[in-house]
């Protein structure tokens, strides 16, 4: 048994002050350190610096590890020459990608406070890493594929993949998962069969939808930008679905849809309506030219997430929540930085069905603690001061074990 103690403490109910937390690898108590120490005598107490806040660990719901190694080999500025770069040096930055690139990165996210992350794995290069890495992972193993020719071998190599994530599970902090790569690259048949497979499985399940408007005009009216990309690399000028074919395959099971910069209110309220809810990467939307999704006004749980290096520079949960900050400047300020902070603990654990997220009895004990510069003079401001002044958090528990 463990007591820490922090000048605050982040719970569901808001920052409380001069109380601590009993715990083992779950959340065993909170209360004063005077009425823990008597229940707990024999307990070690951990007394953190002045000025700290206890969250709980951060959760990272969307990232791609496989694209690591990017620095400047891809093109930002705009989605579709993006894509026509990521073509183009794919091979390359894939070969540079080796394990202690992608352990850096999970390292990086671990100094940042980020105990869970959701791992969009292509190819499962990553496997290893994440078994390694001491965050809990939700494994998404990503279906790709458009042509009905290659279906039941690309399906195949997906069950594959599945089928190795989950032989992880008992050994390490890795959750098997799925994921659909997007409307545009993912033929009707195999993704009706991946959603089953989620669905009968129990797993979390995760799809890139109307991140571009090259991806609308080309779901909607089959013109466009990807017209040309489709007919240049995969000699078809037709797409495979629609927006409304795509959506209405999730209907039965509850999906993590990331970006949906493009979707329209209706579309919005549909996924609402269906118990879905949305992965929001500002720095890649703004970096790809996507434009940017108007999060005061959803209606359905969202996450922030980093997405990958890729169309990022840095997997950093602060540098993407100070981006958001700066993103969404219309809402106001302290109300913003109060749903960003939800976002990336309570509201993520909750899409992603995990026993974390919050500092109450019964939860993991995943503990990010942030040391500010100074004791805040309001408590209503306590977040923004957290995600205006963090570079790195002081201390990361996992499951009770203290890894930084």
């Amino acid at each position: 048994m463990k007591i820490l103690v922090a000048d605050y403490i982040y719970t569901p109910t808001g920052f409380v002050e001069n109380q601590a937390i009993a715990f083992t690898e779950t959340i065993q108590a909170i209360d004063s350190i005077e009425v823990l120490q008597k229940k707990y005598p024999e307990a070690e107490i951990i007394q953190t610096e002045a000025n700290s806040v206890i969250y709980p660990g951060f959760i990272n719901t969307h990232v791609h590890l496989e694209f690591s190694a990017n620095k400047t080999s891809l093109k930002y500025g705009s989605f579709m020459p993006w894509l026509d770069s990521v073509i183009e040096y794919r091979d390359e930055l894939m070969g540079e990608c080796n394990n202690e690139v992608m352990q850096k990165e999970c390292d990086v996210m671990l100094h940042s406070g980020i105990t869970t992350f959701g791992a969009i794995s292509s190819f499962g290069n990553e496997l290893e890493v994440c078994e390694k890495t001491p965050q809990r992972v939700v494994f998404f193993n990503e279906l790709i594929g458009s042509n009905a020719m290659y279906a039941d071998m690309l399906y195949g190599d997906f069950m594959e993949r599945v089928k190795a994530s989950q032989s992880c599970e008992e050994s390490s902090r890795i959750t098997p998962a799925v994921a659909i790569h997007s409307p545009y690259s993912v033929h009707p048949i195999i993704l009706q069969k991946a959603v089953n497979v989620a669905k009968q499985n129990k797993l979390p399940l995760s799809a890139h939808f109307l991140e571009s408007q090259a991806e609308r005009e080309w779901l909607e009216k089959g013109t466009g930008e990807l017209k040309g990309f489709f007919e240049k690399f995969f000699n078809t000028s037709t797409p495979v679905t629609n927006i409304e074919e795509f959506m209405f395959a999730f209907d039965t099971y509850p999906t993590h849809f990331t970006h949906c910069v493009q979707a329209t209110k209706e579309e919005l309220d549909y996924l609402a309506d269906k118990g879905h809810s949305i992965a929001h990467c500002p720095r890649s939307n703004r970096y790809l030219g996507c434009g940017r999704l108007n999060i005061e006004d959803l209606n359905l749980p969202c996450s922030v997430a980093t997405d990958g290096l890729s169309s990022n520079d840095s997997l950093s949960i602060f540098d993407e929540l100070r981006a958001a900050l700066m993103l969404h400047h219309q809402a106001p300020m302290q109300e913003l930085a109060n749903r960003l902070i939800r976002s990336v603990t309570s509201d993520a654990a909750d899409i992603l069905g995990l026993n974390c997220g919050r500092i109450t009895e019964g939860k993991l004990a995943d503990f990010a603690i942030v040391t500010l510069k100074e004791k805040p003079k309001r408590e209503e401001e306590i977040a923004l001061w957290t995600i205006l002044h963090t570079k790195e958090v002081s201390n990361v528990y996992i499951e009770g074990i203290k890894y930084v």
